[in-house]
């Protein structure tokens, strides 16, 4: 995640990464809608919930998005720490253990001695590191992609509030539109985790249902 170098603006983020801060949008301004009095919510009540929910989803989007930059320089720094260990290693064993510990358990489990002596001689051969990881000017697009997401996805459920003039309606609207994103986040992530589609997509609505009525029912 931390190491896209040379990749266009919609490749900053992984998918399932971008389809998480929509989704972390999407619950975010549905607690602002679901709150919405239908019975005594006026013109001034929508106001200041549409203000509050952009406003919400805008700190949260600059919030994630340093979440985003901390994930990438501790991305870096542990990738740091195991060329370190690997350099340092008095003796093969102990750079091999030190590469398979940075690895995924599965990969780690079905690479043979020689593989990871492979691996092992091409990071003695790497440049000296250096002394502190640092952020990369790729990151800070990464950050704002995670904030732009958040904060954008305020904007479908929002827009019959200011389209339609009657409150009732207008809720009726911006529900519809979310649960059809809800879906198609869910729809989406299957497509790029190997799960069912229809399935996920209904899941994921029935999920996002359910956190926004606790939020709602916590004051969130």
């Amino acid at each position: 995640m931390a190491d896209k170098v040379s990749k266009p603006f919609n490749r900053l983020l992984e998918p399932v990464d971008r389809i998480s801060e929509v989704l972390f949008g999407l619950i975010m301004v549905l607690t602002s809608t679901g709150a919405l009095s239908v019975v005594t919510a006026g013109r001034a009540e929508v106001k200041t919930m549409i203000v509050g929910a952009l406003g919400c989803n805008l700190a949260w989007g600059i919030i994630d998005g340093g979440i985003y930059l901390l994930g990438c320089l501790d991305e870096r720094a542990r990738a740091l720490l195991t060329l370190r260990a690997v350099r340092e290693a008095t003796s093969p064993d102990e750079a091999r253990r030190a590469i398979a510990d940075a690895l995924p358990t599965t990969l780690a489990t079905v690479l043979s001695q020689d593989e990871l002596d492979s691996m092992r001689e091409k990071l003695l051969r790497l440049p000296e590191p250096a002394v502190r990881p640092s952020l990369k000017k790729e990151d800070f697009f990464g950050a704002l992609a995670v904030c732009l997401l958040v904060f954008l996805s305020t904007f479908p459920p929002i827009i019959p509030f200011l389209l339609i003039g009657e409150v009732q309606p207008a809720l009726r609207v911006s529900n519809v539109i979310a649960i059809v994103m809800l879906f198609l986040c869910g729809y989406a992530l299957a497509r790029y985790t190997g799960l069912r589609p229809w399935p996920t997509g209904l899941i994921m609505v029935a999920i996002g249902v359910a956190l926004v009525g606790i939020a709602i029912a916590l004051g969130g």
